[in-house]
């Protein structure tokens, strides 16, 4: 899958942007970085839609600005004055060259979604490989109004068993790409995160 992470060189806090070159070229999610559409456009003259695992401003701070360079349909589980398609658990979705399920993941958005394909997971924020608290399998937080530890637990477990065991790389909201080794699978990252998860400690020590 030729996947380029159109946010790697900014400069302020934002989400992980994936531009996912293919069948259908496909921006998942939009982060905050100003000029994100120019480096889109460094890759392809066509985009073909946006999907979003959630709305959290990180991630779509720059939505307008990609929506506004491109004929880009939006694709989103919550409401937006811009979405074309309403996105639903169990839908699926193209991204690039791969069809992705859509597994309804809430926790720490209460719109969050991912992106469940046949090599690849998009996870949003469900899930991520390292952000700090982590280095090796770490969850969205859940200590800020409108989140639920308890449902992104729920989450979780969601996500594993709609998992097929021939994914192999994990594309996160923030933090690196996971690409698995024959030591480690993605499963592993995500029951890691899970167990984690379960102790229902703080995550950050200010929580």
């Amino acid at each position: 899958m030729d996947v380029h992470t159109v946010t790697a060189d900014a400069d302020q806090f934002t989400c992980n942007a994936y531009l996912v070159v293919g069948a259908e070229t496909t921006l998942v999610d939009a982060g905050t970085m100003p000029g994100v559409e120019d480096v889109i456009a460094e890759y392809t003259d066509d985009l073909d839609r946006v999907v979003l695992t959630h709305q959290h401003h990180d991630h779509v701070g720059q939505l307008d600005a990609v929506l506004d360079a491109f004929d880009a349909e939006l694709y989103a589980y919550g409401d937006h004055p811009r979405r074309d398609h309403e996105l639903v658990d169990g839908d699926e979705v193209q991204i690039g060259d791969e069809a992705c399920e859509v597994v309804y993941t809430p926790g720490h958005a209460a719109d969050h979604v991912a992106f469940v394909g046949e090599t690849v997971l998009f996870s949003g924020d469900v899930v991520v490989y390292n952000d700090g608290a982590f280095d090796d399998g770490s969850f969205g937080r859940t200590d800020m109004s409108g989140q639920s530890r308890e449902r992104l637990i729920e989450s979780l477990s969601t996500l594993l068993d709609r998992l097929p065991d021939s994914v192999t790389a994990m594309y996160a909201g923030h933090g690196d790409v996971f690409e698995a080794t024959d030591d480690e699978s993605v499963r592993d990252v995500i029951e890691r995160a899970l167990t984690r998860a379960e102790r229902r400690e703080p995550k950050y020590p200010e929580e």
